[in-house]
């Protein structure tokens, strides 16, 4: 990578985040610390807004405008890959969103980049319905507590009051990470196995063991790329 494109990944990768170190940007550069400790000083008397130290981590003071990106072909690639899988498995705001970030993405493209296709396509094989993913995501967003009618995978019927946290997809499957009220721990729920969901007007504030961090914690997942 040219240094001039490592800089601007360093300032990419300080605007996604609330703090970030140092140890962070080496690992997902590919570089040394001392390159990224290096870096940081030539954007901060170059004029970045970089607040932070060594050891403790780096922000950026406030929002950074930068010109429109320009893509190469493999990431023009991965991001129309990614929408077709959105489109497929997802719920159709989610679709319609991502259509209208490409849209956002070819007006800033040149036109040999605009008019190239991508051969890697998503069907849409799934045994769900779509709205659900919508209805999670809404409840995540809300905090609101959910009732849903599930079937475990022996067939039985059960009924829970569930605190929902996140949601993961798995190549074939999607699933909830939730606080369950009945167990008063964390459970993982399927969507293909919910046979009702209400969404309760009831909110919920989990607690620090209560998390989705906890949660991933104790199941040895990495919590860096949480926000």
């Amino acid at each position: 990578m040219r240094r001039a494109d490592r800089l601007f990944q360093i300032v990419q990768l300080l605007r996604s985040r609330r703090l970030t170190t140092a140890r962070w940007l080496a690992e997902r550069l590919e570089i040394s610390e001392r390159t990224v400790y290096r870096d940081i000083r030539d954007l901060t008397l170059s004029g970045v807004p970089i607040e932070g130290e060594a050891g403790v981590g780096y922000t950026l003071r406030h929002k950074l405008d930068l010109p429109p990106l320009m893509f190469d072909r493999n990431e023009l690639d991965a991001l129309k890959l990614g929408a077709r899988m959105v489109a497929a498995w997802g719920d159709p705001v989610l679709a319609q969103a991502a259509e209208t970030a490409l849209a956002k993405v070819r007006n800033v493209l040149p036109d040999n980049l605009r008019q190239s296709a991508t051969h890697v396509y998503v069907p849409a094989i799934h045994n769900y319905p779509l709205a659900i993913i919508g209805s999670v995501r809404s409840a995540i967003d809300g905090h609101q507590v959910i009732r849903i009618a599930y079937e475990t995978a022996d067939g039985r019927a059960s009924e829970r009051r569930i605190w929902p946290l996140g949601l993961f997809f798995w190549g074939d499957r999607w699933t909830l990470v939730a606080w369950c009220e009945l167990r008063q721990d964390h459970r993982h729920f399927r969507l293909d196995r919910i046979r009702s969901l209400d969404i309760l007007e009831e909110c919920f504030e989990a607690t620090r063991e209560q998390s989705l961090a906890q949660f991933l914690r104790g199941v040895g997942v990495s919590t860096a790329n949480l926000d």
